[in-house]
Protein backbone atom coordinates (compact mmCIF):
# COMPACT_ATOMS: atom_id res chain seq x y z
CA UNK A 1 0.00 0.00 0.00
CA UNK A 2 1.32 3.43 -0.75
CA UNK A 3 -0.28 5.89 1.68
CA UNK A 4 1.76 8.25 0.02
CA UNK A 5 -0.33 12.16 0.14
CA UNK A 6 -1.20 13.80 3.26
CA UNK A 7 -3.69 16.50 3.18
CA UNK A 8 -3.98 19.24 5.80
CA UNK A 9 -7.09 21.15 6.23
CA UNK A 10 -6.54 25.03 7.07
CA UNK A 11 -3.28 26.90 7.61
CA UNK A 12 -1.93 27.62 11.31
CA UNK A 13 0.61 26.87 14.07
CA UNK A 14 -0.78 23.02 13.93
CA UNK A 15 -0.37 22.63 10.54
CA UNK A 16 3.13 23.86 10.78
CA UNK A 17 4.13 21.64 13.97
CA UNK A 18 2.74 18.81 12.38
CA UNK A 19 4.98 19.01 9.04
CA UNK A 20 7.95 20.10 10.93
CA UNK A 21 7.64 16.89 13.46
CA UNK A 22 7.06 14.98 9.89
CA UNK A 23 10.30 15.96 8.60
CA UNK A 24 12.43 15.68 11.81
CA UNK A 25 11.59 12.15 12.21
CA UNK A 26 11.43 11.37 8.54
CA UNK A 27 15.38 12.63 8.90
CA UNK A 28 16.60 10.62 11.63
CA UNK A 29 15.84 7.57 9.76
CA UNK A 30 19.01 5.95 8.39
CA UNK A 31 20.02 3.82 5.48
CA UNK A 32 20.91 0.06 6.51
CA UNK A 33 19.28 -3.75 6.68
CA UNK A 34 19.76 -3.69 10.35
CA UNK A 35 16.43 -3.80 12.32
CA UNK A 36 15.07 0.06 12.55
CA UNK A 37 16.84 0.74 9.67
CA UNK A 38 15.37 1.36 5.75
CA UNK A 39 16.60 -0.37 3.14
CA UNK A 40 16.77 0.41 -0.74
CA UNK A 41 14.09 0.00 -3.20
CA UNK A 42 13.32 -3.06 -5.25
CA UNK A 43 15.14 -2.49 -8.52
CA UNK A 44 16.37 0.48 -11.22
CA UNK A 45 12.87 0.69 -12.72
CA UNK A 46 11.33 1.29 -9.52
CA UNK A 47 14.08 3.71 -8.31
CA UNK A 48 13.81 5.84 -11.70
CA UNK A 49 10.21 6.32 -11.33
CA UNK A 50 10.34 7.53 -7.64
CA UNK A 51 13.31 10.02 -9.16
CA UNK A 52 10.65 11.08 -11.96
CA UNK A 53 8.21 11.60 -9.55
CA UNK A 54 10.25 14.11 -7.17
CA UNK A 55 11.63 15.60 -10.35
CA UNK A 56 8.21 16.60 -12.33
CA UNK A 57 7.26 18.06 -8.57
CA UNK A 58 10.15 20.53 -8.47
CA UNK A 59 9.51 21.36 -12.01
CA UNK A 60 5.99 22.12 -11.36
CA UNK A 61 7.13 24.51 -8.22
CA UNK A 62 6.86 22.01 -5.54
CA UNK A 63 9.14 22.22 -2.54
CA UNK A 64 11.25 19.56 -1.35
CA UNK A 65 11.27 19.53 2.32
CA UNK A 66 13.23 16.57 2.95
CA UNK A 67 15.35 15.04 0.09
CA UNK A 68 16.06 11.61 -0.52
CA UNK A 69 18.00 11.85 -3.83
CA UNK A 70 21.45 12.43 -1.28
CA UNK A 71 21.44 8.44 -0.23
CA UNK A 72 22.53 7.98 -4.13
CA UNK A 73 25.88 9.06 -3.14
CA UNK A 74 26.01 7.63 0.29
CA UNK A 75 28.11 4.48 1.66
CA UNK A 76 24.96 1.91 1.36
CA UNK A 77 24.94 3.00 -2.30
CA UNK A 78 28.53 2.13 -2.78
CA UNK A 79 27.68 -1.51 -1.93
CA UNK A 80 25.46 -1.55 -4.40
CA UNK A 81 21.26 -1.30 -4.53
CA UNK A 82 18.85 0.96 -5.20
CA UNK A 83 18.84 3.83 -2.33
CA UNK A 84 17.13 6.69 -1.96
CA UNK A 85 15.99 8.03 1.47
CA UNK A 86 12.86 9.44 3.17
CA UNK A 87 11.43 12.75 0.99
CA UNK A 88 8.81 14.71 2.10
CA UNK A 89 7.58 17.49 -0.69
CA UNK A 90 5.16 20.29 -0.15
CA UNK A 91 3.33 20.69 -3.08
CA UNK A 92 2.14 23.84 -4.89
CA UNK A 93 -0.51 22.17 -7.28
CA UNK A 94 -3.01 18.54 -6.77
CA UNK A 95 -1.95 17.88 -10.32
CA UNK A 96 1.70 16.87 -9.42
CA UNK A 97 2.07 13.70 -10.63
CA UNK A 98 3.26 12.57 -7.02
CA UNK A 99 -0.29 13.58 -6.02
CA UNK A 100 -2.26 11.53 -8.96
CA UNK A 101 -0.29 8.51 -9.03
CA UNK A 102 1.11 5.36 -6.66
CA UNK A 103 4.78 5.87 -6.16
CA UNK A 104 5.64 2.46 -3.61
CA UNK A 105 8.89 4.07 -2.76
CA UNK A 106 9.90 6.29 0.62
CA UNK A 107 7.85 9.46 -0.30
CA UNK A 108 5.54 11.73 1.15
CA UNK A 109 3.45 14.22 -0.72
CA UNK A 110 1.56 16.52 1.41
CA UNK A 111 -0.76 19.21 0.16
CA UNK A 112 -3.09 22.09 1.94
CA UNK A 113 -6.44 22.58 1.73
CA UNK A 114 -8.75 25.22 2.74
CA UNK A 115 -11.94 23.01 3.42
CA UNK A 116 -13.09 19.30 4.15
CA UNK A 117 -14.96 19.44 0.97
CA UNK A 118 -11.73 19.98 -0.66
CA UNK A 119 -9.99 17.23 0.83
CA UNK A 120 -12.71 15.16 -0.30
CA UNK A 121 -12.54 16.15 -4.06
CA UNK A 122 -9.10 15.86 -4.56
CA UNK A 123 -9.09 12.09 -2.51
CA UNK A 124 -11.97 10.52 -4.68
CA UNK A 125 -10.91 12.17 -7.66
CA UNK A 126 -8.15 10.03 -7.44
CA UNK A 127 -8.30 6.82 -9.68
CA UNK A 128 -7.32 4.68 -7.03
CA UNK A 129 -9.73 3.59 -4.19
CA UNK A 130 -8.06 1.31 -2.24
CA UNK A 131 -7.75 2.94 1.12
CA UNK A 132 -8.14 5.98 2.41
CA UNK A 133 -7.45 7.38 6.69
CA UNK A 134 -8.39 10.72 8.06
CA UNK A 135 -6.65 11.81 11.53
CA UNK A 136 -8.79 13.23 13.93
CA UNK A 137 -9.51 13.50 17.68
CA UNK A 138 -13.44 13.89 17.05
CA UNK A 139 -15.83 11.13 16.19
CA UNK A 140 -18.14 13.35 14.31
CA UNK A 141 -14.98 14.34 11.98
CA UNK A 142 -14.38 10.72 11.46
CA UNK A 143 -17.82 9.83 10.53
CA UNK A 144 -18.30 12.75 8.20
CA UNK A 145 -15.10 11.69 6.11
CA UNK A 146 -15.39 7.59 6.32
CA UNK A 147 -18.92 8.10 5.44
CA UNK A 148 -17.48 10.25 2.02
CA UNK A 149 -14.49 8.83 1.04
CA UNK A 150 -14.17 6.34 -2.08
CA UNK A 151 -12.07 3.76 -0.78
CA UNK A 152 -12.32 -0.04 0.31
CA UNK A 153 -9.86 0.47 3.49
CA UNK A 154 -10.96 3.30 5.77
CA UNK A 155 -8.66 4.59 8.63
CA UNK A 156 -9.35 6.64 11.76
CA UNK A 157 -6.41 7.26 13.22
CA UNK A 158 -4.33 4.56 10.88
CA UNK A 159 -2.13 4.95 8.82
CA UNK A 160 -2.19 1.84 6.93
CA UNK A 161 -5.95 0.54 7.21
CA UNK A 162 -5.28 -3.13 6.37
CA UNK A 163 -7.81 -4.82 8.28
CA UNK A 164 -7.19 -8.54 9.85
CA UNK A 165 -8.97 -11.78 8.86
CA UNK A 166 -11.73 -12.46 7.96
CA UNK A 167 -11.94 -8.70 6.43
CA UNK A 168 -10.21 -8.89 3.00
CA UNK A 169 -7.51 -6.24 1.50
CA UNK A 170 -8.62 -5.41 -1.53
CA UNK A 171 -9.62 -2.19 -3.76
CA UNK A 172 -13.36 -0.47 -4.29
CA UNK A 173 -15.00 -1.87 -7.12
CA UNK A 174 -14.99 1.28 -9.85
CA UNK A 175 -11.51 2.25 -9.49
CA UNK A 176 -7.77 1.02 -10.86
CA UNK A 177 -7.64 -0.79 -6.88
CA UNK A 178 -9.87 -3.67 -8.03
CA UNK A 179 -9.60 -6.49 -10.50
CA UNK A 180 -12.17 -9.09 -10.94
CA UNK A 181 -14.56 -10.22 -8.38
CA UNK A 182 -13.23 -10.72 -5.35
CA UNK A 183 -10.25 -9.82 -3.11
CA UNK A 184 -6.52 -11.29 -2.59
CA UNK A 185 -7.36 -12.06 1.33
CA UNK A 186 -10.00 -13.63 3.43
CA UNK A 187 -12.79 -15.10 2.38
CA UNK A 188 -12.22 -13.93 -1.45
CA UNK A 189 -8.88 -15.94 -1.29
CA UNK A 190 -10.49 -18.54 -0.01
CA UNK A 191 -12.82 -19.31 -2.86
CA UNK A 192 -9.99 -18.68 -5.39
CA UNK A 193 -7.86 -20.97 -3.76
CA UNK A 194 -10.07 -23.66 -2.76
CA UNK A 195 -13.00 -25.49 -4.42
CA UNK A 196 -16.78 -26.29 -2.54
CA UNK A 197 -17.25 -29.65 -3.44
CA UNK A 198 -20.91 -30.59 -2.90
CA UNK A 199 -22.26 -34.24 -2.47
CA UNK A 200 -25.69 -34.94 -2.69
CA UNK A 201 -26.82 -38.30 -1.68
CA UNK A 202 -29.68 -40.96 -0.91
CA UNK A 203 -29.84 -43.74 0.79
CA UNK A 204 -32.46 -47.06 0.90
CA UNK A 205 -34.16 -47.46 4.39
CA UNK A 206 -33.27 -50.80 5.84
CA UNK A 207 -36.55 -52.63 6.56
CA UNK A 208 -36.23 -51.56 10.32
CA UNK A 209 -38.78 -50.29 12.44
CA UNK A 210 -38.31 -46.29 13.33
CA UNK A 211 -37.75 -45.11 16.60
CA UNK A 212 -37.45 -42.05 18.54
CA UNK A 213 -33.94 -40.80 19.47
CA UNK A 214 -33.01 -42.32 22.88
CA UNK A 215 -35.21 -45.06 23.20
CA UNK A 216 -34.33 -48.36 22.24
CA UNK A 217 -34.12 -50.11 18.89
CA UNK A 218 -37.35 -52.15 18.04
CA UNK A 219 -39.07 -50.60 20.91
CA UNK A 220 -42.96 -49.95 20.78
CA UNK A 221 -42.94 -45.90 20.87
CA UNK A 222 -45.49 -43.60 20.55
CA UNK A 223 -45.41 -40.16 19.94
CA UNK A 224 -43.07 -38.30 16.76
CA UNK A 225 -41.31 -40.45 14.76
CA UNK A 226 -38.16 -39.82 12.61
CA UNK A 227 -38.43 -40.10 9.07
CA UNK A 228 -35.31 -38.43 7.76
CA UNK A 229 -34.20 -40.86 5.12
CA UNK A 230 -31.20 -42.03 7.99
CA UNK A 231 -33.23 -45.36 9.33
CA UNK A 232 -33.17 -43.32 12.78
CA UNK A 233 -29.64 -43.42 12.91
CA UNK A 234 -28.30 -39.91 12.59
Amino acid sequence: MAASVLLTVGQGPKQDELLRKIVEKASKIQPGTEPGKMGSVIDEASYKNIISCIEDSERAGAEILLDGREWANGPMAKKGGCWIGPTVIKHASPEDKCMKEEVFGPVLSVYNVSSWSEAIAIENSNPFGNAACIYTSSGGHADWFTSRFRASMLGINVGIPVPREPFSFGGLYGTKSKYGDMDITGDGAMEFFSNRIKVTSKWPVPNVEEFVTGDAFNANVSGPMDHANFAGRM
